[in-house]
């Protein structure tokens, strides 16, 4: 699937179906910066898990307070809009595609 952006507005219309995983980032993030890629790539192997990115900045506060964001990148997993799971900190690319068949299984 497509890797999409959300913001405060977006974040619940993208997160209601299925397996989403959300990459809390900030560009001035070093680790964002080399994760954005990895969870890009996986992006478009995996089909039948939504990946969306969310850029904390000024604008966009709400989301990551409401669920805590303290440190990024921060990976957080939804089912059906609910949060099953959060990561925080970079993965590899054999990392995060074993945890989304976790998250399947």
């Amino acid at each position: 699937m497509a890797l999409e952006h959300a913001n405060d507005v977006t974040f619940t219309s993208m997160i209601k179906d299925g397996i989403t995983l959300v990459d809390f980032w900030a560009s001035w993030c070093g680790p964002c910066r080399m994760f954005g890629p990895i969870f890009e790539s996986v992006s478009t192997e995996v089909n039948d898990v939504h990946f969306v990115k969310f850029e904390i900045d000024d604008t966009n506060r709400t989301t990551p307070t409401k669920f805590g964001i303290r440190s990024i990148p921060s990976v957080l997993a939804f089912k059906n809009g609910e949060l099953v799971e959060a990561r925080t900190g970079l993965m590899d690319e054999d990392t995060l595609k074993a945890w989304i068949q976790e998250l399947k299984g």
